[in-house]
């Protein structure tokens, strides 16, 4: 598998990459379990839920919910797996004690239900499943992965994002990465980016983001036309996923192929403007792509140049964080080089 260590390189003595995995950390940290209310109603089944998870004899309701799965009725199938997915919500022991009882399967199942809201129940406990290590490595193992993609394409607003967050969770697997790609994640992760709601275009920005540290997951988003949903949300300030976006387009731009569709999608004077209007991380972010970009290009340091950078970069290397100022002054210095000879540009002080 290629997993890739974040671009470094070297420029005027110093070592540029690598952006914060704090930074990256802090910006994706709302992938988590389902946001449902805890119970629908006042009724007994729900009285009774409440009643097992808060206490600690929740192995008979358990079993028997799991035993409900696979019942000929489809009604007691939705009420099993609604009350597995929400005494799995907030309970980490209950995650390893449903997961033990044998829930994954016949909930995997659920996963391709025509049902919507049974669908939507089986996905959403298997996210809660997620959150757990230990239950991660057997839903994989157990077949999870291509229910959760089909989901994905054709579930429920709820189902999408829902089955979006559980193939994040499963991507913390390393191995898992692969596997996903290769099952065919990448384009539906993209149309949610590009389709869904706020919540939805977060959650496909979260799973795209730890899958795309390997390399062929790269190639299979640009090709997927990620570039361009990623640009006009960094565009938008009001979108809320100005942050998500360009983390995940300083891992993309690690590609060549990457790097000229940014150009070609019009994306030096968005992040030109990200550097003069931005937040400081945002600022940051925007100044590590367009190192990238410019590197090894004469003719990509030439439109930088001329799009009004070097202003703002100068304002940010004396006001902006350490980090920022270092990587500001980098990039100054390699935009007023002279602009001839690509090939002496990519030889001599910048380096991979």
């Amino acid at each position: 598998m290629e997993t890739e260590v974040p671009a470094n390189y070297r420029y005027m003595g110093q070592s540029f990459g690598d952006l914060s995995r704090d930074d990256s950390s802090s910006a994706f940290s709302d992938c988590n379990s389902d946001r449902s209310g805890e119970f629908p109603s006042a009724s007994s089944q729900s009285r009774r839920l409440l009643l097992a998870c808060a206490s600690d004899n929740s192995d008979d309701l358990i079993r028997q919910l799991v035993s409900d799965l696979e019942s000929c009725s489809i009604d007691d199938q939705k009420q099993a797996a609604m009350e597995l997915r929400l005494l799995a919500k907030n309970n980490p022991e209950n995650r390893l004690k449903i997961a033990r009882a044998g829930a994954i399967k016949p909930l995997i199942s659920l996963t391709s239900s025509s049902d919507p809201q049974l669908q939507e129940n089986g996905v959403t406990a298997i996210l809660n499943l997620s959150l757990c290590d230990e239950n991660k490595e057997l839903l994989a193992s157990s077949g999870a992965i291509k229910p959760l993609i089909r989901a994905l394409r054709v579930g429920t607003s709820t189902a999408k994002e829902n089955a979006a967050c559980a193939l994040f969770r499963l991507s913390q697997v390393e191995e898992n990465k692969v596997t996903i790609g290769r099952s065919g994640a990448i384009p539906p992760l993209v149309n949610l980016l590009e389709t869904g709601n706020i919540r939805g275009k977060k959650d496909a920005s979260t799973a795209l983001y730890t899958l795309c540290s390997v390399r062929e997951n790269k190639i299979r988003a640009v090709e997927a036309g990620i570039m361009k949903s990623l640009l006009e949300l960094m565009a938008d300030f009001g979108s809320k996923m100005v942050d998500k976006s360009a983390f995940v387009l300083s891992l993309l731009v690690s590609l060549p192929e990457a790097r000229t569709v940014v150009v070609e999608e019009g994306g030096i004077p968005v992040l030109v403007e990200i550097i003069e209007v931005g937040s400081q991380r945002q600022k940051e972010i925007a100044v590590e792509i367009l190192l990238q970009i410019c590197k090894d290009s004469v003719k990509y340091r030439t439109e930088v140049a001329r799009e009004g950078a070097i202003p703002p970069l100068i304002a940010l290397s004396q006001s902006g964080t350490t980090r920022a100022k270092q990587k500001a002054e980098a990039l100054i210095e390699l935009l007023r080089r002279p602009r001839y000879g690509n090939a002496a540009a990519s030889t001599s002080d910048v380096s991979v």
